[in-house]
C-alpha cells in the first residue's frame, strides 16, 4: 500500500506563522523560538525549518518569492497558498486523536486557535474535551475485566485514566482562561 504523505503539526505549525502575512523563513525561526508562545512548548532548528518549508512548496501549501539583495545572498519570502490556508484551517480547529499529542500539537493548535479568535479556540476546547470523554470511555471499559485477572494491565490502564482526567480538568482551565481573557 502506498504512503500518505500527511503533513505533521510542525508543518502546520509554519503555515500558522504564514496565516496573516507572508514571512521570511528567519522571521518564522525568531517567532517560534521566543521564550513566550510556541518557545516554551516547540524546538526547532533552523535547518530543519528550511526543510520543512521546502516540503511545504513542492506540496503547494507555501509559494516563494526570491528577493535579491545588493551586499547579502537572496532570500526567499514565504507566502501561503489557498491551499496551504485551507489546510491550516482545517488543522487548527481539529482535536488531537490521541493523549500523548495532547502536549506538543494540542499546545501548538490551541496557540493559534486564539490567535484565530475566541470562539475558535473556545471551539477547539470543547471538541478536545469530547475527544478526551470517549478516550476515558474506552478506558473504562477495558479496566474493570482485567484488575484481577491482569494486575499490571490494570495498573497501566489506570494509569492511563489518571492521565485522561487530568486533561480534562486542564482543558477545564484553559477554557476558564480564555473566558477571562475575553472579559
Amino acid at each position: 500500500m502506498p504512503r500518505v504523505n500527511v503533513p505533521l503539526s510542525t508543518e502546520f505549525t509554519l503555515l500558522g506563522f504564514l496565516r496573516r502575512q507572508p514571512m521570511y523563513g528567519y522571521e518564522i525561526h525568531q517567532q517560534l523560538s521566543a521564550p513566550t508562545g510556541l518557545g516554551l512548548v516547540w524546538r526547532l532548528k533552523q535547518s530543519q525549518l528550511y526543510a520543512l518549508l521546502a516540503k511545504l512548496e513542492r506540496e503547494g501549501f507555501v509559494t516563494t518569492t526570491i528577493e535579491y539583495q545588493e551586499a547579502r545572498p537572496p532570500r526567499k519570502m514565504f507566502e501561503l497558498t489557498e491551499a496551504g490556508r485551507q489546510a491550516f484551517q482545517d488543522w487548527v480547529q481539529r482535536p488531537v486523536d490521541q493523549g500523548r499529542k495532547l502536549r506538543l500539537d494540542f499546545m501548538a493548535k490551541l496557540y493559534f486557535a486564539r490567535l484565530e479568535g475566541p470562539e475558535v479556540a473556545m471551539r477547539l476546547i470543547e471538541r478536545q474535551r469530547l475527544a478526551c470523554h470517549d478516550w476515558l470511555r474506552q478506558q473504562e471499559e477495558e479496566i474493570e475485566v482485567l484488575r484481577y485477572s491482569q494486575p499490571y494491565d490494570w495498573l497501566v490502564h489506570k494509569f492511563r485514566l489518571g492521565q485522561i482526567e487530568a486533561m480534562l480538568t486542564w482543558l477545564d482551565t484553559c477554557q476558564e482562561a480564555l473566558l477571562v481573557a475575553a472579559a
